[in-house]
């Protein structure tokens, strides 16, 4: 397993599950920040699919994500979840469908059966950390 900074320093293309266009919200601060440091971000939620936040199209789902950059051979790196911690499984298979890297759960997200189906299936998996923090204190 890949720790923090290498998941960090290897990805390029990061999904947002539970993205909000609510600016107030941490989901769409934290797309942001990553957009302005380089990362590709890719929306993902049924509510908002098909808009756009920060000039990225919405998705309902982690598949048609996939499938929307998979024409250019690009997958998704990290999923990203912004969604409670029992919602978390279903978002861990969808990450094992779609050939993510890793499953990240955001601050006080934790869902152990999905971690561990997760790395089962070769994800690396962080449970608990803002990718946000953990991307500033590379930064140094």
């Amino acid at each position: 397993m890949r720790t923090i900074t290498q998941i960090l320093r290897d990805s390029k293309i990061i999904a947002i599950v539970g993205m909000s266009n609510k600016e107030d919200r941490a989901s769409n601060e934290v797309g942001a920040y990553l957009q302005h440091n380089g990362y590709r971000i890719l929306p993902v939620n049924p509510s908002y699919a098909g808009q756009t936040i920060h000039g990225e199209t919405v998705y309902a789902s982690l598949q048609e994500a996939a499938d929307a950059i998979a024409g250019s051979g690009q997958r998704i790196d990290i999923v990203d979840c912004f969604r409670k911690s029992e919602d978390i499984g279903p978002i861990a298979r969808d990450a094992i469908a779609v050939r993510a890297s890793c499953l990240w759960m955001q601050l006080d997200i934790e869902n152990q059966a999905a971690a561990d189906l997760a790395r089962a299936a070769g994800l690396d998996v962080v449970m608990n950390h803002c990718i946000k923090i953990e991307h500033r204190s590379l930064e140094g």
